[in-house]
């Protein structure tokens, strides 16, 4: 019996080429080095004494940076290519992470942190069109889960390490490490796996099946949405709740990157199987999403319990499930909808709304606690997280009433 459930978890991993295999590991490790986001909001804070306002303008340019980099990342991924966005992209941002550790002042940062992250934004569509070349049609649902375990897992090693290398050698050693992950991941992947091109787009089919513009394409905004507002709520976790942690419950880094291990290693263990579980069962992709809406907001709805540390924990386990339904079915599902030869501004669009939810979700988050408190913010990031599973629901019925005609 055992053995059999062994068998049944380790047949959810095969099938992946060798390109999708390799991209996961230089993902992982990418991520591994990614320590500096989740303390982020804590050392402009803590270490270089900004104000809660300055430290949400700070995360604006950065959301700023984010969108700009994955539209002209999304772009330049339909002209010349994926392959060689990414490779630019992990290298040069590599680079400007040791750079960045030397400025301390709010406008230096400002501008600093917007370049940046034009630069490693890139990445983002180019990796995800990769996938649809690398992988088997069958498989690209997996694939992706594939890489987000391999981001998880990275993130679950991430901050656990990170808190302790700021205990021990403080935050510039973050820098270093990210800068250092980016450059060695990239350099891998530019020795194992060579360019291939996708295949070549039919002008005249494409003159009749594709719509001029993805924004013409009505259900795909309304998923755009849904999108944003889900990647907004869950973005608290890497700007407002490590403060909350430290402000409410005393927390040590130490200990908030032991909670967000906890995410990671839940999805390792837990979201392959599930993928693979619901697409065996045929379950609509739109529909798994809106479970994930709802269980984000209940996440956020049990912090409104703010007199025991335990419920920090129960905050994180559906945090972590809702994750688990809403990002790997709304990866396959936009870049499904992506008609051959869009699929760089499809996918634009696509990683430019968690961008945007970056700007939105740090400064709204801050403003509200510093004006009306922890609680307020918990009980507004609820309420909108139950917004977007209504549109997910709505844009449901619009498939299926699409699908019929």
């Amino acid at each position: 019996m055992f053995q059999q459930a062994i068998n049944r978890y380790l047949n959810n991993f095969r099938g992946f080429s060798r390109e999708v295999w390799i991209l996961t590991i230089i993902t992982f490790i990418n991520r591994s080095g990614t320590m500096v986001l989740p303390f982020l909001s804590k050392y402009l804070k803590e270490n270089l004494g900004f104000t809660y306002g300055q430290v949400g303008w700070i995360m604006v340019c950065f959301g700023f940076g984010s969108m700009a980099g994955s539209w002209i990342g999304g772009k330049l991924s339909d002209k010349i290519g994926f392959y060689k966005i990414m490779v630019f992209s992990l290298f040069t941002s590599g680079l400007m992470f040791f750079v960045i550790q030397q400025i301390t002042s709010f406008t230096g940062l400002c501008i600093a942190m917007f370049c940046i992250m034009v630069v490693a934004d890139m990445f983002r569509p180019a990796m995800f069109v990769s996938i649809r070349t690398y992988a088997k049609p069958e498989n690209r649902t997996r694939a992706m889960t594939l890489i987000r375990l391999a981001i998880n897992l990275g993130v679950s090693a991430g901050p656990a390490l990170g808190g302790l290398i700021i205990v021990g050698i403080g935050y510039k050693g973050l820098f270093w490490i990210d800068g250092g992950s980016c450059i060695i991941a990239i350099i891998i992947f530019w020795l194992l796996v060579k360019e291939k091109k996708p295949e070549p787009v039919n002008p005249h089919l494409t003159e009749k099946l594709l719509p001029a513009s993805p924004f013409k394409d009505g259900p795909f905004m309304l998923f755009l949405f849904s999108s944003f507002t889900i990647a907004m709520v869950f973005f608290q976790l890497f700007t407002t709740l490590p403060l909350y942690h430290k402000e409410w419950y005393s927390l040590t880094e130490v200990h908030t990157g032991l909670l967000m291990s906890f995410n990671g290693i839940m999805i390792f263990f837990l979201e392959m199987p599930i993928v693979g579980y619901l697409e065996r069962k045929n379950v609509p992709k739109v529909q798994i999403i809106m479970w994930g809406a709802f269980l984000m907001a209940l996440s956020f709805f049990v912090l409104l319990i703010n007199n025991w540390v335990g419920v920090l924990a129960i905050n994180m386990l559906l945090l972590t499930v809702a994750e688990m339904f809403s990002f790997p079915f709304s990866n396959s599902f936009a870049l499904g909808r992506a008609p051959r030869g869009q699929e760089g501004q499809y996918m634009a669009l696509y990683t430019m709304t968690f961008s945007l939810a970056h700007i939105m979700s740090a400064k709204v988050g801050m403003e509200i606690i510093s004006g009306w408190g922890y609680a307020t913010n918990w009980l507004f990031m609820g309420i909108i997280g139950v917004g977007a599973g209504v549109s997910c629901y709505i844009l449901h019925k619009k498939l299926l009433s699409a699908s019929t005609l």
